[in-house]
C-alpha cells in the first residue's frame, strides 16, 4: 500500500489499482499479538483503511476480496479471481507491482489439521485466537511472531509452553543475550522447551495433545504454530520470474527479471542480499522506493534512490524485558568467515544514582577494520533506543570507535553522561588500539587460569575452578600473591581476569598487564558467562571462598 500511496503523490492523473486477496486492504499486522493479549481491545483499532477511505483520500481503486491468480508479462496482463463469487477477468498494466507477501510455514508435523491449531499472520488468524478458549496453550517456534504469542497467551491466563526446534529462544540472539529472554519467560510463568521439536498431534475431543521429540506430551485447548513463513510466489514463478528458494529475486529499484514488473516485501530478496528480511519497515519503505522507481520511467527521470541492503534490525518485548537486533549475528559471520570480535557492556540505561536504574546488556560484534557489523541488546529499559542508534551508525557507515564520539542526550532520568553506546564503544576501541585482549565466553574453558577481582562475597557466591581471588582495590598491593600463581600454577600461559560486568576487570587487567603478565580480560564478566553456560551455569561455577 504504501508504494500505491507513493504512486498517488507523484503522479496525479495515474491509474491506480490495487488487489487485495482478504477482505482487509491495510491492517496492522504488528498489532496482532497486543489484541489477542487483550492490550488492544477494539479490533477495529486493528485496521488503518478501507477500500472506502483510500478512495476519498488517495484516489485509489482498492479492489477486496480479488485474488491475483496468473501473470502474464508478455501481455502485460494479470488474471483476478473474485473469492467470493469466484468471478474471474483479466487486467492488463504499463507497470506491475507484486507484493505477495509470506505465509505461515507448514512443518512435518502430523495432526496440523487440528481446528485447535492457529497461525497469527491475519486479522482473522487474532480474531479466531482473541475467541479461543480453554487453560493451556502450546506454542510452536519461538521466533519473534512466537515469543508475542507466548506473551500474549500468557498474559489471558494460559498455562503456555513454548517448543523451539534451535538451542534456545529467539534463535537470531546470540545464547548469552537469549538466556536473559528465557528467564524472563520462566519468570512469566511460561513452560521453555529449547532443542526439542514437537513430532505428532493427537485429536482428542476436549484437548489435543503435543508429543515433542524428547517423548514429552503436552495437553493443550490451543495450538499456535509461529516456525516462521514461507514466501507466497507461486503465482511469480509459472510466470517465469526469476526467484531464489522461492523469493522474487529484484534488483536495486525492486525490478524483477520480467519487463516493467517489480517486486517488494517479505517475498522477495535483493540479487546482492544473502538472506531475505520479513519485517514491516524495510518492506513499507521499499514500496515507496518502487514507487519512485516506476514515476521515472514515466517521467523520463532518474531520480530514485536505490532500495538499501535490510540491517534485519528488530525488536520484542518480553514481559518487564525488551530484546532488540540489528546486522548480523555469529552463525551469518561464520558462515562468511568474516573476521571479528565481540564486545560485552551492562551499563545502566540511565545514571545509576537515579532510582530505577537497570542495566542494557549490549553485545556488539565488529570486524578488525572497527566496521560494527551487528549488535544486540536486551533490558528493561532503554533498548529500543541504543539499538536503534547503533542501527543508525551502520547505516551511516560509521566505526565502532565513532560510537564514543556521539553527542547522546544525557540528564540522570534518561542517561549516563557515557551512555551505554559510548561504552561499548569504548571497550571496541581498546581492542582494536591492542590495549585490551579479550577472551569470549564462548573461549572461557574450567581449567583456564582466572584472577578474580571481585569481592570476596562474589567471589563465594560463584567463581570458575582454577581461579585466584584478589579484589581489584587490594591487586596493586599483592602483585607477589599474583607471581607466585603464576610461578606455581599458571605458568606461560595467558591468564583471564574476570569481574561481575568487565569494569573493574579492566582497571585490574591494567594494572597486571603494566606489571608485565600476558593476560586477556573475560569480556562482560561472571554476568556474560553465566548467561552463555545458561543451565549449566552451577555444574561449572564453584560456590565457597576457595
Amino acid at each position: 500500500m504504501s508504494a500505491a500511496a507513493r504512486l498517488r503523490r507523484r503522479d496525479e492523473g495515474a491509474e491506480i489499482i490495487v488487489l487485495e486477496r482478504s477482505k482487509y486492504v491495510s491492517f496492522a499486522n504488528c498489532g496482532l499479538p497486543y489484541y489477542v493479549g487483550g492490550e488492544i481491545e477494539d479490533p477495529a483499532k486493528l485496521l488503518l483503511h478501507t477500500p472506502q477511505t483510500l478512495k476519498a483520500a488517495l484516489n485509489l481503486d482498492v479492489r477486496i476480496n480479488s485474488e491475483v491468480t496468473a501473470i502474464n508479462p508478455r501481455a502485460r496482463s494479470v488474471q483476478v479471481t473474485d473469492t467470493e463469487t469466484g468471478e474471474a477477468y483479466t487486467l492488463t498494466y504499463d507497470h506491475l507491482i507484486l507484493s505477495p507477501g509470506a505465509l505461515a510455514s507448514q512443518p512435518p508435523i502430523d495432526g496440523l489439521d487440528s481446528p485447535r491449531v492457529h497461525t497469527l499472520r491475519t486479522v482473522d488468524d487474532a480474531l479466531a485466537l482473541r475467541e479461543a478458549s480453554g487453560m493451556r496453550a502450546v506454542v510452536l517456534g519461538a521466533g519473534f511472531i512466537g515469543i508475542e504469542a507466548t506473551e500474549a497467551l500468557a498474559q489471558r491466563g494460559f498455562e503456555t509452553h513454548l517448543v523451539e526446534f534451535a538451542e534456545h529462544v529467539l534463535p537470531p540472539l546470540e545464547v548469552e543475550m537469549a538466556t536473559l529472554v528465557t528467564r524472563e519467560l520462566r519468570a512469566l510463568g511460561v513452560h521453555v522447551h529449547a532443542g526439542v521439536a514437537a513430532q505428532t498431534i493427537t485429536h482428542g475431543d476436549d484437548h489435543d495433545s503435543v508429543t515433542l521429540s524428547d517423548g514429552t506430551v503436552l495437553s493443550a485447548d490451543v495450538i499456535v504454530l509461529s516456525t516462521g513463513v514461507r514466501p507466497d510466489t507461486a503465482f511469480a514463478e509459472a510466470a517465469g520470474i526469476e526467484t531464489d528458494r522461492g523469493y522474487i529475486l529484484v534488483d536495486e529499484h525492486g525490478r524483477t527479471s520480467a519487463d516493467d514488473v517489480y517486486a517488494v516485501g517479505d517475498g522477495t530478496i535483493g540479487r546482492d542480499h544473502d538472506r531475505p528480511v520479513a519485517l514491516a519497515g524495510p518492506a513499507n519503505r521499499g514500496g515507496r522506493l518502487v514507487a519512485d522507481a516506476i514515476a521515472d520511467a514515466e517521467h523520463g527521470e532518474a531520480t530514485a534512490r536505490p532500495i538499501p541492503r535490510p540491517q534485519g534490525t528488530a525488536i520484542v518485548r518480553i514481559g518487564s524485558l525488551t530484546a532488540a537486533m540489528t546486522g548480523a549475528n555469529r552463525a551469518t559471520l561464520d558462515a562468511v568467515g568474516t573476521e571479528y570480535f565481540t564486545v560485552h557492556t551492562h551499563a545502566n540505561q540511565h545514571a545509576g544514582y537515579f532510582p530505577g536504574a537497570q542495566p542494557v546488556h549490549i553485545l556488539m560484534h565488529v570486524g578488525t577494520d572497527g566496521q560494527i557489523l551487528g549488535a544486540q541488546a536486551v533490558g528493561a529499559d532503554g533498548v529500543d533506543r541504543r539499538i536503534d542508534v547503533i542501527a543508525t551508525a551502520m547505516r551511516a557507515g560509521l566505526k565502532a570507535t565513532d560510537l564514543i564520539d556521539l553527542d547522546l542526550a544525557y540528564a540522570p532520568p534518561y542517561g549516563q553522561a557515557k551512555d551505554p553506546v559510548n561504552q561499548t564503544g569504548m571497550v571496541a576501541h581498546n581492542v582494536l588500539t591492542g590495549e585490551l585482549v579479550l577472551t569470549g565466553p564462548d573461549a572461557l574453558t574450567e581449567d583456564m587460569p582466572v584472577l578474580d577481582v571481585r569481592t570476596v562475597g562474589e567471589y563465594a557466591a560463584g567463581h570458575m575452578p582454577n581461579s585466584l581471588n584478589i579484589p581489584h582495590t587490594q591487586l596493586r598491593d599483592r602483585l607477589d600473591e599474583v607471581r607466585t600463581w603464576v610461578e606455581e600454577s599458571v605458568g606461560d600461559q595467558p591468564f583471564v581476569v574476570m569481574c561481575a560486568a568487565g569494569v573493574r576487570s579492566w582497571i585490574g587487567y591494567r594494572i597486571v598487564r603494566h606489571a608485565g603478565f600476558t593476560v586477556t580480560m573475560l569480556s562482560g564478566g561472571i554476568q556474560t558467562l553465566r548467561a552463555w553456560l545458561g543451565e549449566k551455569v552451577e555444574a561449572v561455577l564453584v560456590k565457597g571462598e576457595g
